[in-house]
């Protein structure tokens, strides 16, 4: 694994908190109405993010996730800016508007959504994965789902053809201990759903999700196993969400003091915590860094904000093109 150093533990402070501010800015405009439908945020999960970037090969790694998916796509190199436009609803955003929040999608930074189906994504994840290995590219794709889709039959299919292929996917269960308002603890009669796929006799555990450097070491191994063509491996991490499953979530299943518990253990805080320790930054570069955040939030803001929306004619130009019918003109 690449040497987490000094400037891993500034980067990923600076980026856990841009995600984390980012997002926080869009739980205020949504408020405002001027993001619409639904909204989940990331809030508490950073780590999970962080230490799977320091593990990838972005030149050929590819991922893919649910609908709790505005950082995930910056981390892997879309312009934030772009992201935001699409939850406005702008043309200027990553799918000119038309996906919006539970549909961010960049192909050519490798990212796939982004998908509103609880649980669709897994069995796409595996399809990736089998072009990567028909294809010969080397890459390997990472299919995330939350602990609620893991009660999916599509999970089951998934992993039995990806260990029967020895498909290069990491699956990873991102657990933050509710599926929308049911807690894991109603959802089945076990707990530990990393053990799902010791009945596929894939490789398999969990992982404390608010640790950056605990998951880049998991993640790492897994998409090592992966790249040199020994299948898939299952990772759960145990993780929490700070926010609800959604805005709308009114979160009456569990109570403040919960959520004030795990705050003790903020990825966010650890990172920063460590950097304090080591003497990695003063007071005034960790300020420095927190001021570059919040003017890149504020940058991404003011282009959501003065981007236009996009106009009817679109709504022809990202349906089907067929050449023997020209009767619907396409622009794009």
């Amino acid at each position: 694994m690449k040497p987490i150093t000094k400037e891993t533990y500034l980067q990923w402070y600076e980026e856990m908190q841009f995600w984390r501010k980012f997002e926080d800015k869009l739980a205020a405009v949504y408020i405002q109405q001027k993001v619409r439908g639904f909204l989940h945020l990331y809030n508490g999960q950073e780590a999970v993010l962080a230490g799977a970037i320091h593990a990838m090969d972005l030149s050929k790694d590819k991922m893919i996730t649910a609908y709790r998916n505005h950082v995930q796509p910056i981390a892997m190199g879309v312009d934030p800016k772009k992201v935001m436009a699409e939850l406005y609803g702008k043309v200027t955003g990553t799918s000119k508007g038309m996906g919006g929040s539970m549909h961010i999608f960049s192909k050519e930074h490798g990212f796939y959504g982004g998908h509103g189906i609880v649980g669709a994504q897994i069995p796409v994840g595996a399809g990736m994965a089998f072009a990567d290995k028909y294809f010969e590219t080397g890459g390997v794709t990472l299919t995330y789902f939350g602990d609620g889709a893991a009660r999916q039959g599509s999970l089951h299919e998934a992993f039995n053809m990806a260990m029967n292929w020895k498909l290069p996917v990491v699956f990873i269960c991102e657990n933050n201990g509710y599926a929308m308002g049911t807690s894991v603890e109603r959802t089945a009669n076990h707990t530990d759903i990393w053990k799902l796929g010791l009945g596929y006799e894939m490789p398999c555990g969990p992982v404390d999700g608010m640790n950056p450097v605990k998951v880049a070491e998991a993640m790492q191994e897994a998409i090592d196993r992966a790249r040199r063509g020994d299948g898939p491996t299952f990772l759960e991490m145990k993780t929490y969400r700070y926010r609800g499953h959604s805005m709308s979530d009114a979160q009456l299943y569990r109570t403040k003091e919960e959520v004030e518990e795990y705050k003790k253990i903020d990825p966010i805080t650890q990172v920063l915590d460590i950097i304090k320790e080591k003497g990695y930054a003063t007071d005034a570069e960790i300020e420095a860094m927190d001021e570059r955040v919040k003017n890149l939030v504020d940058e991404c803001e003011k282009f959501a904000e003065e981007s236009p929306f996009p106009e009817a004619p679109q709504l022809y130009d990202v349906v089907y093109e067929q050449e023997n019918y020209p009767f619907i003109p396409h622009r794009l």
